[in-house]
Formats: structure tokens, C-alpha cells, sequence
């Protein structure tokens, strides 16, 4: 039995800080091909899955995580979102032909993954990625 009283079960929801959500909005509803799940005058959420992802305005940010500072869109990546995809190529052509810049990739990764990494306007790194064959 987990600390709460059972084992986590999955991550519900991830919320990220957007210093413009009309921008991220719109970045994630045409480079993810989402619906908008849910909105309000603050955040934009979107449904992966089993997962949601919060988009958040930063000044609603402060009250959620005080005491604790945001950091700013540029003071670096501290984490990495990773969606499998069936091709890691052709998904990188579609990101490249709406206007993404990849931030690495494609390459082949030395546990057995080919990986591509690209930033959404708030500062957050998304990996697409591919198990290899055997060759």
C-alpha cells in the first residue's frame, strides 16, 4: 500500500504555465491535433489520453504553487513530455512543414529509441519517439 493509502495509479493532469495561453492554445490545438477539452478565462486544457495537459496563465500560476517562483520561459528545460508516434520521420516533416523547430533529431538512441525533441511557445520540451526494430 502506497503512502495514501493505495499505489498511484496514473498521472491524472499536468499543468503548465503559458505567459500567453492564446498562443500556446493555439500552438497546442494545431501542432497536436486537439479539441479543446475544457476552458476558461485562465487555462486551456487538452486531453492525451489518459492524461490531461493544463495550460495555465502564469499570473494564475502564483497562487497554485506560492511560495514557490515561476520560472521564466528561457532559464531552461527541467523536464521532457514524450508522445510515441509509429514514425518519428514523417512526424518530424509535419512538425517542420506547420512551422516547428526541432530542437534535435531524428537520431537513434543508444537504449533503443528514435527520438526527436521540439519546444511548444511556453519554454516545455516534447519528445516524439519510436522503438526500433531489430535490424
Amino acid at each position: 500500500m502506497g503512502r495514501w493509502g493505495e499505489q498511484p495509479k496514473q498521472i491524472f493532469a499536468i499543468t503548465l504555465f503559458a505567459d500567453n495561453l492564446e498562443v500556446a492554445k493555439n500552438f497546442y490545438t494545431r501542432i497536436f491535433d486537439l479539441p479543446v477539452h475544457f476552458q476558461n478565462h485562465n487555462s486551456a486544457i487538452f486531453n492525451f489520453g489518459h492524461t490531461l495537459i493544463n495550460l495555465l496563465q502564469v499570473d494564475s500560476a502564483k497562487d497554485l504553487i506560492a511560495p514557490s517562483l515561476i520560472a521564466s520561459p528561457g532559464a531552461g528545460s527541467r523536464s521532457v513530455f514524450t508522445i510515441g508516434v509509429d514514425d518519428v520521420d514523417a512526424a518530424c516533416v509535419e512538425l517542420v512543414r506547420q512551422g516547428v523547430e526541432l530542437v534535435n533529431g531524428p537520431m537513434d538512441r543508444s537504449w533503443g529509441v528514435r527520438t526527436a525533441s521540439f519546444m511548444d511557445p511556453t519554454g516545455h520540451c516534447w519528445e516524439i519517439a519510436q522503438p526500433l526494430t531489430d535490424q
